[in-house]
């Protein structure tokens, strides 16, 4: 089976040195680097816990398999410092049951009480459910994405640093500077540029994402996602915190990101009322801005949207926490198909 994979993001990389593993012909249509796309920019926070059970099968499944993988380990960088992650009004029991299967003892839930002497979050409402996890922490997609790459280069697989500018059914891929090239099948894994190399229903959307690099002492030394108020974000060093909310500047066009300064402000206000610190207006020292590609519903998973085409993208933002799982089951759907 010979298959062509458009793009070299985290994604597509992992994709392509899945399927070789399983023995496929695969041809990887890379484009160049670009320094501010997704998994460059990821803050690359990893945990088991989601609230929906499918989508922490997945998180749960990936870290479980890094964390038993040296070679794994040493591509992604990872490095386990904790996790906790704030809901309101969520049973978290069927997703407990999930991370526990895969990483026993790891994920535990704690009161508000608790989340406030351990972490220092304050203003905790009586129905907030907070679950912490030992085996969590962060890691680099960028990183995970060259090691997987360099593997695939020297295990068989066609690199090829080239930008495609049309995908067609058939299926057939034209690079920017060729002719088009059939394949037995055709996974489009582009992220952000996704949607405008196929047709998709309206299910795939572009959106910026970002995160600033704030002078906080924070009193949480674990990563965190906080649901009920949207702030994310993990100690960075040297008296760092990488701290973000989620960002509402949809349908964007990747080469048009800026930075939005007034989500960095609001993001440095939210961080100082949920941790009860000083209110000292001091700006980030970096924003970070990008943009993913969100899918509806949201996850990382193979679609066929046409004759031999598919799309393997949809991470919304998070596809660092479930690429390993859900690229070893695509490669199978594919290679079974």
């Amino acid at each position: 089976m010979r298959v062509a994979v458009v793009g070299g993001g985290v994604a597509g990389a992992l994709l392509a040195w899945r399927l070789r593993r399983e023995r496929a012909d695969v041809v990887v249509f890379a484009g160049e680097p670009v320094p501010s796309d997704a998994s460059a920019a990821s803050g690359g926070l990893v945990r088991g816990f989601e609230t929906d059970p499918a989508a922490a099968a997945d998180a749960a499944a990936s870290l479980a398999e890094l964390r038993a993988d040296d070679d794994l380990l040493e591509w992604t960088g990872y490095r386990e410092i904790g996790s906790v992650h704030l809901s309101s009004g969520v049973d978290p029991t069927a997703s407990l049951a999930v991370v526990d299967a895969a990483l026993p003892g790891s994920a535990t839930v704690v009161t508000g009480a608790e989340l406030a002497r351990r972490f220092g979050f304050r203003d905790v409402a009586d129905d907030t459910v907070g679950v912490v996890e030992r085996h969590a922490g962060h890691l680099s997609p960028a990183r995970l994405r060259e090691h997987a790459l360099k593997w695939s280069a020297g295990n068989g697989v066609e690199v090829r640093h080239e930008r495609v500018a049309e995908v067609s059914a058939g299926p057939s891929v034209r690079p920017a500077n060729g002719s088009a090239e059939g394949f037995d099948a055709v996974v489009v894994a582009a992220g952000a540029w996704t949607p405008r190399l196929v047709e998709h229903g309206g299910t795939l959307r572009t959106k910026q994402i970002q995160y600033g690099l704030h002078r906080l002492e924070l009193p949480c030394r674990s990563g965190f996602v906080d649901d009920v108020t949207g702030l994310y974000g993990r100690p960075h060093g040297d008296g760092l915190a990488l701290l973000g909310l989620g960002c509402e500047r949809w349908d964007v066009d990747p080469a048009q990101v800026t930075p939005d300064d007034d989500l960095a402000a609001r993001v440095a206000d939210v961080a100082r009322r949920r941790f009860g610190l000083a209110a000292e207006p001091v700006a980030p020292e970096r924003v970070v801005a990008s943009f993913d590609c969100y899918r509806t519903p949201a996850g990382l998973r193979l679609d066929h949207v046409g004759d031999g085409v598919f799309t393997f993208t949809g991470g919304s933002g998070g596809a660092a926490k479930t690429v390993l799982a859900a690229s070893r089951r695509a490669a199978r759907e594919l290679v079974g198909a």
